[in-house]
């Protein structure tokens, strides 16, 4: 699809909106179209002279709309993509659940336009009128927002979460972007990235206090935080004790979500540590399916890791699914739901498969390989049924038919960290290689400052993660947390 824009400087807003339903995609600016080679194929022509045009046409057939220029020039770009968006619904055949929302975070999207209007009927409104919702993604968004708004209303501007990373796996699976190392034969990096990472925690909490924040949640993530050894484990477990006032957070996770290296050794440092809640991830119950997406474990190795966690006495274990996975079925996501929700999980967290550039998964495939993802989605109806609420959601660009990610719960075990870390809301301190730590402003400003990517590059450089911890407690002082 070629998209001509006249007279716009942004392409970012029509561009996304068009790949939702076609990834072949470029875009050109100033070209006038009947200067257009006479065979040129589908495209999008958006002008904006007198009035704004848009028009398109594919597969022979040609739609248009015309409406006047406005000043306000974000309404003009919504106005735009509303045109091609109707228009897109009817030579694709196909409407999209989300409408013309690109975004990433629906459910700050509401929250933003509830302060404005200060009605959830009318915001729901708009999510309808304006944006092309539907009524079944609309109440999802409702209902998480209803349970977000008392945990978010409750919190202070001080508050702060703390996000350490621990970049290793014993493979990757093939759906994975994320920064992470084979644990096999990175001992060597795996102990001195261990000794720079409870350096740089020892850092970040003397420089926490300096700035005034308060510890609310804390959230050892990866890569799989149990790659590493018990030892290593309990090494980056002990700096966090004996560094922080543990007594004084809400909730405190580490991932545990590889049954193929976590121990009972491993889960028993983690609850002896402080750690009230981790995540053993299944992501499905079928081992033909875990083979396909590159898993060394079964899963019986998940049930049993799982009941190890239970015997051990953790307050809360969350369950990651994946629909759209390899070989996947909707009766086999349907089993493997059934199966989280009868193990007893306080938390079962629902991704929609992701087809990302960093990954390892074959992605040449016609879009009907996937077809059957907004069908597995259907079934979480079962998790209402068994008395489980949407607490968190977030989308990605590149994910199934531009559906969703839901965390849901069991009322009162809710994860804090995942709603600050969504909807941006609180500040998050990260630790460790790839960590991205997130200063929030009391009006909504947010300051990013960024560990590097790599665990080779954080061990190297490592004298620079620490200078750049500091700006922390500038970033504080300029939202006026900190006086001096």
């Amino acid at each position: 699809m070629l998209i001509i824009l006249n007279n716009l400087e942004s392409h970012y807003e029509i561009e996304q909106l068009t790949r939702m339903f076609t990834k072949d995609i470029s875009v050109v600016h100033g070209t006038k179209k009947e200067c257009l080679p006479a065979d040129t194929a589908d495209f999008l022509y958006v002008t904006n002279e007198e009035d704004v045009t848009v028009e398109l046409n594919f597969n022979g057939i040609k739609f248009t709309e015309s409406f006047a220029a406005d000043t306000d020039t974000d309404r003009m770009y919504l106005d735009i993509c509303a045109s091609a968006y109707k228009m897109y619904t009817k030579a694709f055949g196909r409407k999209l659940a989300w409408g013309m929302l690109t975004g990433v975070r629906p459910v700050r999207l509401m929250r933003s336009f509830y302060a404005k209007y200060g009605d959830i009927d009318t915001v729901c409104g708009i999510l309808k009128d304006r944006y092309f919702v539907s009524d079944e993604k609309i109440k999802l968004c409702r209902d998480i927002f209803t349970l977000q708004k008392g945990i978010i209303d409750s919190g202070d501007e001080k508050d702060y979460s703390l996000y350490i990373s621990v970049p290793f796996c014993p493979t990757r699976c093939s759906y994975c972007s994320f920064v992470s190392v084979g644990s096999t034969g990175a001992s060597g990096l795996m102990g001195e990235y261990v000794d720079k990472l409870c350096e740089e925690i020892r850092y970040t909490a003397r420089t926490a206090e300096k700035a005034g924040l308060k510890l609310k949640t804390i959230y050892i993530g990866g890569g799989t935080p149990t790659a590493v050894s018990a030892d290593q484990l309990r090494q980056i477990m002990q700096t966090v004790k004996e560094n922080f006032d543990l007594s004084q957070v809400l909730e405190y996770t580490v991932e545990a979500g590889r049954p193929d290296c976590t121990t009972r050794e491993k889960l028993q440092v983690i609850k002896e540590l402080g750690a009230d809640r981790v995540s053993v991830n299944p992501q499905t119950f079928s081992d033909e399916v875990l083979r396909a997406i590159g898993r060394k474990h079964s899963h019986q190795d998940f049930v049993e890791c799982y009941n190890m966690a239970r015997e051990i006495g953790f307050k809360t274990i969350n369950t990651d699914l994946i629909a759209g996975l390899p070989l996947d079925t909707v009766e086999g996501f349907e089993r493997s739901l059934k199966g989280c929700i009868e193990l007893g999980a306080e938390n079962i967290t629902v991704h929609t498969l992701t087809l990302k550039r960093a990954s390892n998964i074959v992605v040449n495939r016609e879009d009907n390989y996937y077809s059957d993802v907004s069908g597995m989605l259907e079934k979480c109806s079962m998790l209402a049924d068994a008395g489980y609420v949407p607490y968190y959601m977030y989308r990605q660009k590149s994910t199934l038919q531009s559906l969703e990610n839901v965390g849901y719960s069991q009322i009162g075990h809710e994860n804090l960290y995942n709603i600050y870390i969504m909807e941006e809301i609180q500040t998050i301190i990260s630790c460790g290689a790839g960590g991205v730590t997130k200063v929030a402003g009391p009006h909504g400003e947010l300051k990013r400052i960024y560990n590097y990517k790599y665990p080779t590059e954080y061990v190297k450089d490592f004298d620079t993660i620490l200078r750049r911890k500091d700006e922390v407690i500038n970033v504080c002082q300029q939202f006026g947390f900190l006086k001096g």
